[in-house]
């Protein structure tokens, strides 16, 4: 590893002072306190001449067009691409991440790429992304640039997604979301313990994030829960966990039991059988949730739409192949015409499983 760069970067809001001279800051709810020259957990957030700046604003460790279903939002505008994008850094520090290598990045030389949010936004709109996703790392620490390309993209017709593990504090929750068109919210485990032994955080804040999402903004809301033999798939926890899903956000927010692999700090921790997703799905459809799936695994089933009325088949998913689709044009059944819930417009695309890196140098203008 290379030394640590100098601090530099765009001023920010979000902080405050301490009696004792230091500065806190207030984006996250690790309130870091910080003296001069000093940096947050997530790394790309600092104390810079008695002021709080982040120092990846305008710049990204690359971008790559995925198809939406990869994020995973599997009823927001199905079949179509996502131009897709994060920076370095993290506010948590989970001990299986499997994106380390940029959240847990200390290397200028990871960002390597520049460009304005407005580069973005034409960058999507020539490329026919239907969407910006802000992924690879979580858009929380990058709030501000998340934000201005946001604004960007809506102004040439992109939506914007967040990819995200929804662990912010109340203000800065409620400006983000003001500009996200769907997020898909990494709910990581349902008890304290996971969270703050294996996340490094806490799971009331996710919690709070999930309810606010879901009733007081109009973004489309998916869940992934990434289940880690022997830490967070016990069957008690899985019922208690889809049980406050239906409660607490209803039937119709869509669950994602997605895979484990070792990486990171868990390499001795073994893959997540694939009957432990089907197990979960099973689980979560009993207790009331409509759209349950499985993913980093080939399950045609798990990964496929059914209308939860008549148990047609709605959209029938081979990976990120579209194999079936049975919905109108508004996202209706076409056998019964039960809706169903997410965001439909018109026939699906056909992005397919590609997936195309790009410069944003070759869209500037």
């Amino acid at each position: 590893m290379g030394d640590i760069p100098v601090l530099q970067g765009r001023k920010v809001e979000f902080w405050h002072w301490l009696d004792d001279g230091r500065i806190q800051c207030d984006l996250c709810p690790r309130f870091c306190k910080l003296h001069e020259g000093q940096r947050g957990l997530c790394f790309v957030r600092g104390r810079l001449n008695d002021t709080m700046v982040l120092t990846t604003y305008g710049r990204s460790s690359g971008y790559c067009i995925d198809p939406i279903e990869k994020k995973p939002l599997n009823h927001f505008l199905p079949g179509t691409p996502s131009l897709s994008f994060g920076t370095a850094g993290c506010n948590l520090a989970c001990k299986f991440c499997q994106n380390w290598d940029m959240t847990k990045s200390r290397e200028t030389d990871e960002l390597a790429d520049q460009a304005s949010p407005e580069d973005i936004a034409r960058a999507a709109r020539n490329l026919g992304c239907k969407s910006v996703a802000f992924t690879y790392n979580d858009p929380v620490i990058f709030h501000e640039y998340a934000i201005d390309v946001a604004k960007a993209c809506h102004k040439v017709g992109v939506r914007s997604v967040a990819v995200t593990a929804g662990y912010v504090t109340e203000e800065p929750r409620r400006e983000f979301y003001q500009y996200m068109d769907a997020a898909n919210v990494d709910l990581k485990a349902f008890t304290e313990h996971f969270y703050h032994k294996v996340t490094g955080g806490h799971l009331q804040p996710v919690l709070e994030t999930l309810e606010y999402i879901k009733h007081e903004t109009s973004v489309w809301l998916e869940l992934t829960t990434l289940l880690i033999p022997g830490q967070n798939d016990s069957e008690q926890e899985l019922d208690e966990m889809t049980q406050w899903v239906a409660e607490k956000l209803g039937p119709d927010v869509p669950m994602h039991f997605t895979a484990f692999h070792p990486d990171w700090k868990m390499m001795d921790t073994p893959p997540t059988p694939p009957e432990t997703l089907t197990r979960a799905r099973k689980i979560a459809m009993d207790n009331g949730i409509r759209y349950a799936y499985t993913g980093n695994v080939h399950n045609k089933s798990g990964g496929s739409t059914f209308c939860h009325n008549c148990g047609e088949l709605l959209i029938g998913r081979d990976w990120y192949i579209l194999s079936a689709w049975n919905l109108t044009n508004d996202g209706h059944c076409k056998s019964c015409g039960t809706a169903c819930a997410g965001v439909f417009e018109g026939p699906p695309g056909h992005w397919g499983a590609r997936r195309q890196p790009v410069r944003l140098s070759d869209h500037r203008v």
